[in-house]
């Protein structure tokens, strides 16, 4: 699970800094908060909609699905908010 993680956080090192950013933000909608803990449970959670035991497909849904996933959050942020992280 662990080099899971750091696949997955290296592919996605960058919006996951902005989304941490927003996060941490006082203006941050409470949406953002709970999209990002089910992204997060969607990572550690041992069911995959792809099983694992599958060769490569197994772990390609994850690598493709955690990027859009953040980066579809980080699209929908209000354009003020968004312009404040980016800094």
């Amino acid at each position: 699970m662990w080099k899971r993680l750091s696949v997955l956080w290296t592919v996605v090192r960058g919006d996951a800094r902005l989304l941490w950013r927003a996060l941490r933000h006082p203006r941050a909608p409470g949406w953002l908060k709970l999209a990002t803990l089910a992204i997060v449970a969607y990572v550690i959670w041992p069911l995959d909609l792809i099983p694992e035991f599958l060769p490569v497909i197994g772990v390609v849904d994850d690598i493709v699905l955690v990027p859009l996933a953040i980066r579809f959050l980080l699209d929908r942020l209000p354009a003020p908010l968004r312009a404040e992280i980016s800094r």
